[in-house]
């Protein structure tokens, strides 16, 4: 298959002339936890800060892939690495076009995050947003631990799968010791010394 395949990437504009156009630094903002956390939420609020400020942006979820590009994919340990595989690669042609690339996975392994940095590069910063596993089953917002405490979910992280929390996050925030607007404020601020127009 390789003999078939030409990339083309050396005869394509650059990341910089889209920032340029764009008045924007490109980055990957790689958002983890468990589910329950807050990663959507503070992913959406993050967004429309951010579109309000006047930068273009993208907005990657978890849920929103598995419908779509990953709708092929369980939640076994190969389905999951694939699931971040293909994410990372959809981030990293964001950030290649200058956008500001919002990505919202629970990520739940060092390995995982790691392959996504890889494939994404110096562009892509992991923010850990932090809540204890009780306080995400008392939100339960989706209804799925207390599916998965049921036995009708396999494989769901935190119960039946590990998550490793990382150890060197580029910000970590505790939504359980926080408000959201707090929390909101923290990532804005971390984010916006990152994507200052160009």
């Amino acid at each position: 298959m390789a003999n078939y395949i030409y990339p083309i990437h050396h005869e394509t504009l650059s990341k910089i002339d889209k920032e340029i156009l764009l008045k924007q630094k490109a980055i990957a903002v790689w958002m983890i936890g468990l589910s329950g956390s807050g990663k959507s939420t503070l992913a959406k609020a993050l967004e429309k800060v951010l579109h309000d400020q006047g930068y273009l942006t993208m907005l990657l979820d978890g849920d929103n892939l598995r419908g779509g590009i990953n709708n092929n994919l369980g939640f076994s340990e190969e389905d999951r690495i694939e699931n971040i595989r293909r994410a990372a690669e959809t981030a990293r042609l964001f950030v290649q076009c200058g956008i500001v690339t919002i990505c919202s996975f629970i990520s739940p392994t060092e390995k995982i995050r790691e392959m996504a940095k890889r494939i994404i590069g110096e562009d892509c910063l992991e923010i850990y947003i932090n809540a204890p596993l009780e306080i995400c089953e008392e939100r339960d917002v989706k209804g799925l631990y207390k599916k998965a405490r049921k036995g009708e979910l396999k494989n769901f992280t935190g119960i039946d799968s590990p998550f490793e929390a990382p150890t060197q996050p580029d910000l970590e925030i505790h939504t359980d010791l926080n408000s959201k607007d707090e929390c909101l404020e923290m990532l804005v601020k971390f984010v916006l010394e990152r994507v200052e127009k160009v």
